[in-house]
């Protein structure tokens, strides 16, 4: 694991963490709205094929998996992870380097081993925050109202998702998602607080 990211500027940061389905990337986007707060979307990178209209360097940086092996060799990534055999995600060094010599603090949508990770990283210059489903139930009806995802795909990531929510309590603050308006509302107030100087 990479150490020793020396923050510039304020440099701070806001990771996102849940298990599949429990919404984060929906909190994430209601986050960047309000211009006001001058974040960016740190894109990971993937070994995953892009999904429909996915475009590189917009949801991720898609690399072969020499290229992301090459990365890791590199010493180019603060945090990486193989989350299923041969699918690995990464945040990449030079990424959030960008962001902070722009004065633009990096939200990070990241699962829960990687924002753990992230934070470790980060320590008190970023606050990571936990998702979470209303229930289980809710949970799996989100994965299944999808309809990109095998059922053993559903199954794996409920199963994943059952040891994820155990975790919850390492992240600094734990968000329900059982009102869509309300959880962004909150956590804009929350990352307003946590960005005052």
């Amino acid at each position: 694991m990479p150490t020793g990211l020396a923050p510039i500027g304020n440099g701070k940061a806001i990771i996102f963490s849940a298990p599949s389905g429990a919404g984060k990337t929906t909190m994430v986007k209601g986050l960047m709205t309000p211009s006001k707060l001058s974040l960016g979307f740190s894109i990971s990178a993937t070994t995953r094929p892009p999904r429909g209209d996915e475009k590189n360097g917009e949801a991720y940086y898609y690399l072969t998996q020499q290229e992301f092996d090459s990365k890791v060799n590199n010493g180019d990534f603060i945090e990486w992870e193989e989350v299923y055999p041969g699918l690995c995600y990464g945040t990449l060094r030079s990424e959030v380097e960008r962001m902070w010599s722009e004065g633009i603090t990096p939200v990070f949508d990241v699962d829960v081993v990687g924002g753990l990770a992230l934070k470790k990283v980060f320590g008190t210059s970023a606050m990571s925050v936990f998702v979470m489903p209303p229930s289980m139930e809710v949970l799996e009806q989100r994965l299944r109202g999808r309809g990109t995802e095998s059922e053993k795909n559903v199954v794996r990531r409920l199963a994943k998702a059952g040891k994820e929510m155990q975790l919850a309590d390492s992240f600094d603050v734990k968000l329900v998602n059982d009102d869509l308006q309300k959880a962004i509302l909150t956590i804009i107030n929350t990352v307003v607080e946590f960005l005052k100087p």
